[in-house]
Parts: C-alpha cells; sequence; structure tokens
C-alpha cells in the first residue's frame, strides 16, 4: 500500500520571514523575445519567457563552438600550444576580408590555440571559429554536424548548427533553453577556461578588442559568457553572475538595441539575486522522516536522502510549499543501512514538483520467531 505523508509545518515556519517581494515571480516581463533565468547550482528554470521556442541565436552559438575546443583539449586530441592555419575560406568568410566579428589573423597565419580561444571567447572572432572547425573536422559542414551531435550529448534537445560562427541561416537554429544548459554546462565541466570569459580585452596582429559583454562593465559580478547579434536575432546575451555563493545564469534574445541589451541584462539579473534564494531543508544523512517496519528489530527506520536537499524558489512560492513523504508500506524487515525506501516530494505554485530518493538510514534485523508472533499478537490487539 503507498503511504503519503506530509511532514510538520515546522518546515514552513522555519523557511517564513526571510525578505517579500511586491510581485510574484510570473508577474516580471522583459522586452526581449526570449529570455532565460536558471539557477546554475540545481540547473532548474526560474523564469522564462518562449524558453523552447527555437531561434537565430547568432554568436552566442559560438559556445557550442567552444565546447567542442575545449573538449578537444581535455581528451588530448590537440593542446594549447598547437596552431590552427587560417585557410583562404577562413579568411574570406570571417576575416579582414569578411566585414564581420573577426581576430583580423592574417591569411594563411598559422595562430595557436590559447590564442584561438580568446579570439573566440574576447573577439567573437568567425575567422577563429572556421579555423577550429577546420582544424577539428576537416571542414566547417562536417564541424557543424559534429556540434549538433555533441549539442544531443550533453542536453541541448532543440538545437541544430549549420556552421561554426553563429552567420544566419535558417537551419542553423537554438532555443533560450538551451543556451542555459550549455552555459551551465560550460561553467560546471570546464571550470579550467571559464576565467577567460572575463577578460575584458585581447590583442592579436597589433589590433586591441574590447570584450562585447556589456554586463561584464556594468556588474562587478558577472563573469560571463556571449553576446550575439544579426539582423534576423536582435540583440542577445548569454550572462553568468555569482552573488554571495549564489550563481544565476540569464540568457536574452530579440532586443532591439545594444543599449537595451545592456540594461536589460543587469536589470534581469538584479530581479533575479532579490527574488530567488535557496532554502537548505534537510542535510544529507540527517532523518528526514521515520518509516514503520514490520517484524523488525526495531519498530522503525529513518528515511534519509544521501544527498542534501536544497531548493530555489521566491518567498511566494516558499509560503504555500507543500513537502511530503511518500513510501510502500508495510516495510517488511530485514532492512539494510541505504536500501531505497521512499520519496520526498516538494511541491509549490509555479514550479514543477520536485522528488528525493529517501534510503534507510540504519539497518534493521529480521526478529525471531517469538518476536515475530508478539508482534502479530499486537497487531491484532491493537492494530498497528
Amino acid at each position: 500500500m503507498m503511504r503519503a505523508k506530509y511532514l510538520p509545518v515546522f518546515l514552513s515556519v522555519l523557511l517564513a520571514g526571510v525578505f517579500t517581494l511586491p510581485r510574484t515571480a510570473a508577474a516580471f516581463d522583459t522586452a526581449a523575445e526570449y529570455a532565460v533565468l536558471m539557477d546554475y547550482e540545481t540547473g532548474t528554470i526560474l523564469w522564462g519567457k518562449n524558453p523552447d521556442e527555437q531561434m537565430h541565436p547568432a554568436s552566442m552559438s559560438k559556445l557550442m563552438t567552444l565546447e567542442m575546443l575545449f573538449n578537444a583539449l581535455r581528451d588530448g586530441t590537440v593542446s594549447m600550444d598547437d596552431e590552427f592555419k587560417i585557410s583562404e575560406y577562413a579568411w574570406r568568410a570571417g576575416g579582414a576580408a569578411s566585414g564581420s566579428s573577426t581576430m583580423f589573423a592574417d591569411l594563411n597565419s598559422t595562430v595557436p590555440v590559447h590564442a584561438i580561444l580568446r579570439g573566440i571567447i574576447v573577439q567573437s572572432g568567425n575567422d577563429a571559429c572556421i579555423a577550429t572547425a577546420e582544424a577539428l573536422s576537416g571542414s566547417e559542414a562536417a564541424f557543424a554536424e559534429a556540434m549538433t551531435e555533441r549539442g544531443k550529448e550533453i542536453g541541448l534537445t532543440n538545437s541544430e548548427f549549420t556552421n561554426s560562427t553563429g552567420w544566419p541561416h535558417p537551419d542553423h537554429l537554438m532555443t533560450a533553453h538551451d543556451l542555459a544548459v550549455l552555459a551551465r554546462h560550460l561553467i560546471m565541466d570546464f571550470p579550467e577556461y571559464y576565467p577567460m570569459f572575463k577578460e575584458t580585452d585581447f590583442t592579436w596582429n597589433g589590433i586591441k578588442q574590447g570584450n562585447r559583454n556589456p554586463a561584464l562593465y556594468l556588474d562587478p559580478s558577472v563573469d560571463g559568457l556571449k553576446t550575439g547579434h544579426t539582423e534576423a536575432s536582435g540583440y542577445g546575451l548569454v550572462a553568468s553572475a555569482e552573488r554571495k555563493d549564489q550563481r544565476l545564469i540569464l540568457v536574452l534574445n530579440g532586443l532591439p538595441s545594444e543599449k537595451a541589451r545592456a540594461d536589460e541584462s543587469v536589470r534581469l539579473l538584479d530581479w533575479g539575486f532579490r527574488s530567488f534564494k535557496h532554502y537548505k531543508l534537510f542535510a544529507a544523512g540527517t532523518p528526514v522522516d521515520n518509516a514503520p517496519v514490520w517484524e523488525g528489530t526495531y519498530e522503525q527506520v529513518p528515511l534519509v536522502s544521501k544527498n542534501d536537499i536544497d531548493v530555489i524558489m521566491s518567498p511566494d512560492q516558499r509560503k504555500e510549499m507543500k513537502v511530503s513523504v511518500v513510501y510502500e508500506t508495510p516495510i517488511m524487515a530485514p532492512v539494510e543501512t541505504g536500501q531505497k525506501i521512499g520519496t520526498l516530494k516538494i511541491e509549490a505554485p509555479e514550479m514543477p514538483m520536485k522528488e528525493y530518493p529517501l534510503v534507510a538510514g540504519g539497518a534493521v534485523e529480521r526478529q525471531g520467531i517469538f518476536g515475530r508472533a508478539m508482534g502479530a499478537l499486537k497487531h491484532m490487539i491493537l492494530g498497528s
């Protein structure tokens, strides 16, 4: 029999009175056509606007080109001192001759990988992206296919790539949600390279260029990641910021101007940090509840989580949060430490239900014949 038990109200009382908001999180809006605010630690989408609609990502899709290069560095396929050649195609389609964003690498020159990385991250160089594609896959077309395949492996469920640069193409599409997932993956899985995203300028071939990310200059808590702009996409940005051990990831696209992009990025990050907070509910190994055990040397077994349980939500969501424990009864002895027993469920308005497995916090051996007989007699008499 399935048993569901709501935990005592003390959880709600414990979390009350932190701060209040004049309006709910769901009431917030932005001039951007597409937007996502993600909690880095949990990957929770806190708020969004058209988050799963495909859009033209422009240069923000260069984050996927960087993922491919980071991965190649990680597995030893290339090293920081390797050099990528700037082919005629890379130079004409993405270099000084292209009129697009470029690191101004010379035709037929070779550029070390450590400079290629900054040429992409800081300068948004299309020549650096194409040189990477040709070095890793032989051609940009083959690289784009590999990007799409790799994207699916890391959780980009609605992204298709046709080039390494984000150059407009009807089939080169991503979602704001996928961009947030990609940003989180880069920060989490490649921390050794992430500091490059905060570098504000880079010089190559005697030409100094500044980082195009406006939030880096307006908000000291911002440390990445990438901007994008084409006529098809409008102005967009993927940003991440950390304040007091809390990190948020913001994706915006479809804004009308550079100023709107800068203003909205700062405004939305400020709102996000004010509006959402982590609430630590249970530490790993701390009893969440006790479940009755049938025919055991102990009548109950503590239920614990193997990991810390914390959630991020707005104050309004917190006030209506419901926490329950669900498990199948009867639980028959013997019970082993770490045995999966039940599930902790957390529900709140405008938030998908979260579930966490609960395991036995200790072992319960089975009683002998006499103990089982006495237990059966007790159950007959008392019904418990």
